[in-house]
């Protein structure tokens, strides 16, 4: 492995790697801030709930009524 042209083919090939390394990563970076900017400045939607969640609710509610009344 003395060889220098051998060396600077290894040299060079780990150098390219490390770069496309870098710019794939910070081409995630970047789409990632991207997410999280768009979460930020769009508003949450909040879905009701329905059926058997509303029905769940109302009964953990009553639950929560009794034992703040203490009949529980």
């Amino acid at each position: 492995m003395n060889d220098p042209a051998a060396l600077f083919a290894l040299g060079s090939t780990v150098t390219l790697g490390m770069g496309v390394t870098a710019v794939a990563t910070l081409k995630g970076w970047h789409e990632w801030l991207e997410l999280k900017r768009a979460e930020i400045d769009t508003p949450r939607r909040r879905r009701s709930p329905r059926g058997a969640e509303l029905a769940d609710l109302r009964e953990r509610i009553k639950r929560l009524e009794a034992i703040a009344n203490g009949s529980a």
